[in-house]
């Protein structure tokens, strides 16, 4: 063994060792309904054309937004968020159908899109549904590729995230499980 401190991880907590990558909301809109949903299972998938991976689980209503509209957006929530975040990946619209308003969450829109995007983010991604039904029905596990991107220029610019310069309150959120986030620290710069 390499190290002293070599401990075994119980399989049904083994994918907190990768889950602390950025939070996201995920947000849609068809029919006039609109929904955001907290999700911590998100992933680049591809450079050119850019492509993400989310798992949105059968008893959300953002899913069914989502293949309704073929269209989704992911924003990167920051800490003042924190509260915001858990409450719409708690709460449901199937069971609480004002939650957005209940919560509070800011929208606006976009022009050339209609889908709602939640203000404050540190970034934002629209993304249009690439149909894998097999993946989805199995794993719940939906692919969009990227059709739009934003970022808060106070905290990503120039193609990099300046965490270090910005204001505390732009860090982004990871989930680690049970209510508890983590804020992104500081850079290590390897050249």
């Amino acid at each position: 063994m390499s190290s002293e401190h070599f401990t075994p991880v119980p399989l049904d907590k083994a994918y907190r060792l990768l889950n602390h990558g950025p939070t996201v909301l995920v947000s849609a809109k068809h029919a006039g309904e609109r929904n955001v949903m907290a999700a911590a299972w998100v992933c680049a998938l591809d450079f050119a054309p850019p492509k993400v991976t989310v798992v949105l689980d059968k008893a959300t209503r953002t899913r069914a937004l989502v293949e309704g509209s073929g269209l989704f957006a992911l924003q990167l929530p920051t800490v003042p968020q924190a509260a915001m975040t858990v409450a719409v990946g708690t709460d449901s619209a199937l069971t609480m159908p004002g939650k957005l308003d209940h919560h509070q969450v800011p929208l606006f829109d976009v022009p050339g899109f209609e889908i709602p995007l939640v203000k404050d983010c540190a970034a934002w991604l629209v993304c249009k549904l690439i149909p894998e039904p097999h993946n989805q029905q199995s794993y719940d596990l939906f692919i969009g590729e990227v059709a739009a991107a934003w970022a808060d220029e106070r905290v990503f610019r120039d193609g990099h995230w300046m965490f270090d310069s910005a204001p505390a309150q732009l860090r982004t959120l990871h989930y680690v499980a049970g209510g508890q986030f983590f804020a992104i620290g500081e850079s290590v710069a390897v050249k």
